[in-house]
This record gives C-alpha cells, sequence and structure tokens, in this order.
C-alpha cells in the first residue's frame, strides 16, 4: 500500500521500520529538529534518523495547517497515512485525504488513557493491565473507532521504560497486521465505550516530588511511573535531590529494634531483603532498589548504601 508516516519519538520507531519492509512509505512527516546538548546543536528525531538510514524522503514542517504542505501531502496520493506518536494535530483536511483515512497507534486500551502520557498514567494508577489499539483518526483527541488491538499485563516491576519498548513493539505489530487486512478485509471500525473514559495528562515535574505518606503502593507505582523521566525525587537537607527509579511493595516485617512508636513516614528503615532502601510510608514499607544522587549516574541500592551509611529510623530526607 502507499502510506505516509507521521511520527517523532523512539517509540514509532518499530512501527515504521516494520511497515517500510513490506509497504511504500511516500514520505515520513516528523517533528522539526530540537537544539540539545551542551553545544545546543540541531537534533533531528530519532523516526527523522531511521527514516533516513531507509533512504526514506523526510519532511518536518511546523504545523499542517498550511494548505503548501496539505497539497504536498494530497499529491502523493496516499491509501493511509499512519500515525504514531507524532505530536502536531491532524486538520480535518489532511484527516480526508488517504482513501482509508488516517490510522493512529495509540499506547492505550481506549477509552481509557487518551492523552499525551498513556504508559506513564496507567502505571501511575497501578493498573493491571494496557495494551495498544489502531484507531481511526477523527478530529476529537483520541476519540475515534477502534479498528485492532494488542494487550499486556503490567508487571509489578514494570517502569515507563520498560512498558514503553514492549507497547512500541505491540503497536508496530497491531498496525502491520490491520494494514495487511486492509485489501482482502477492508476496514471494520468499532466505537469506543462512553464508559471508562480517561485523560493522560502530560507530565509535569511538579508532581514528581516524594511524599511519604501516602500508601507503599501509590508510592511504589509512582516511582515506576515516571522513570527514568523526570524521575520521582526527595529533597536533601543540601537542597539537592535524589532519584527515584525504581520501587516495589516491601514484605519485610518491622525491624526487631523499632516500634512503630519509633518511626514516621518517610524514615529509612535499614536494608531491605532484596537489597533496597526499606522506607516507612503511610501505611507500610517501601523498598527503593535503584537511585540516582545529584550529578551522578543511576546505581542500585547497595551501591549507593556503600557510598554513604544511612543512620536507621531517621528521615531519608535528613540524611542526603
Amino acid at each position: 500500500m502507499r502510506l505516509i508516516f507521521m511520527g517523532s519519538p523512539d517509540f514509532a520507531v518499530p512501527s515504521l521500520e516494520k511497515l517500510a519492509a513490506v509497504h511504500d512509505i511516500t514520505s515520513v512527516y516528523t517533528q522539526p529538529p530540537r537544539q540539545s546538548g551542551r553545544g545546543m546543536q540541531q537534533t533531528p528525531t530519532a523516526i527523522a534518523k531511521i527514516a533516513t538510514e531507509l533512504c526514506l524522503p523526510v519532511r518536518w514542517p511546523d504545523s499542517l495547517k498550511d494548505k503548501a504542505v496539505q497539497d504536498e501531502i494530497a499529491a502523493e496520493q496516499p491509501e493511509a497515512i499512519i500515525v504514531v506518536a507524532y505530536g502536531l494535530l491532524l486538520p480535518q483536511a489532511i484527516l480526508d485525504i488517504p482513501v482509508y483515512g488516517c490510522i493512529n497507534g495509540h499506547a492505550s486500551l481506549l477509552p481509557r488513557w487518551r492523552g499525551a502520557a498513556p504508559i506513564q498514567r496507567a502505571i501511575e494508577a497501578g493498573d493491571a493491565e494496557t495494551g495498544t489499539m489502531a484507531m481511526l483518526m477523527e478530529a476529537g483527541l483520541d476519540t475515534g473507532p477502534v479498528l485492532a488491538e494488542r494487550r499486556t499485563p503490567i508487571e509489578t516491576e514494570d517502569t515507563a521504560a520498560s512498558l514503553h519498548d514492549r507497547l512500541a513493539l505491540l503497536t508496530a505489530d497491531c498496525l502491520a497486521d490491520t494494514i495487511a487486512d486492509i485489501p482482502s478485509k477492508g476496514l471494520h471500525p468499532t466505537a469506543q465505550s462512553e464508559t471508562g473514559i480517561s485523560y493522560a495528562a502530560k507530565i509535569n515535574t511538579s508532581e514528581t516530588e516524594l511524599d511519604f505518606h501516602q500508601s507503599a503502593h501509590s508510592l511504589a507505582c509512582k516511582i515506576r511511573a515516571f522513570s527514568p523521566y523526570p524521575g520521582c525525587w526527595i529533597k536533601g537537607q543540601s537542597g539537592q535531590r535524589l532519584k527515584c527509579l525504581m520501587a516495589v511493595i516491601a514484605s519485610d516485617q518491622l525491624p526487631a529494634d523499632l516500634t512503630h512508636t519509633d518511626i514516621q513516614p518517610g524514615d529509612y528503615l535499614g536494608s531491605a531483603a532484596d537489597g533496597g532502601l526499606l522506607m516507612a510510608t503511610n501505611d507500610g514499607l517501601l523498598s527503593i532498589r535503584k537511585l540516582q544522587p545529584a550529578g551522578k549516574k543511576p546505581m542500585s541500592a547497595r551501591d549507593f548504601l556503600n557510598g554513604r551509611p544511612l543512620i536507621k529510623g531517621q528521615p531519608l530526607a535528613a540524611q542526603v
């Protein structure tokens, strides 16, 4: 099939690679290069890089509202436009161009977690399952009818990074199978449910500071949801931040030399059985397994403790 592909970050790369191996990708649209690094050099998106390697034409307009851009897309006569984490809204004039419409690969089980950060919000909420869907795009935000889906459990040790990588591959498979079926089976979309709608708001760094007065379950989910970026954190006495990148609910018992009356949420209680920092929360114990001190690389809790002995029964924030 004649396809135009639109995408930007790493998440979209498996989909482009899989589709380009079978179909005629007439052009690839992506976000413009951004300044990054110490020299503030122009850095192309992950999709721009892989499209160049595949010898595919790459275009990065600032907007799709320009009629010249719309005419350019129409001139390619795409049978479908495939969109995966592109980052720009598609106006109705573009949605109307392809014979089979614009098909979006979205990383959630719609209508749950429409919007910008479905992977992180699913983990943060403690969802047991998520997935990806191929959806016919319309003017609303992720409201279009669904063509196909793939599901995956959210494991207790999944972070946003691990789930991102798994869903990227599932999205590629879902889109490839959906498009392969179009010539023989056509499109048979199913309207999204009117119940269970939720929105995955863009992550704000202001929400990533840890409050140990929350439950151990909530804290474990939040830490994994925002790992590796932007990372949940504790502010130490020096004002520097200690990022917490992996945590699970601890099965440990309260240390024998401490009683419930001795401890407060946020107190460090020693080394957990799994090597993590054993922390007191509002309702139980949390094991923080992976950390990143300011200015250093991520490290295991064991390595962190080897370089910084902590006093058991005192607040962690007062010791970092």
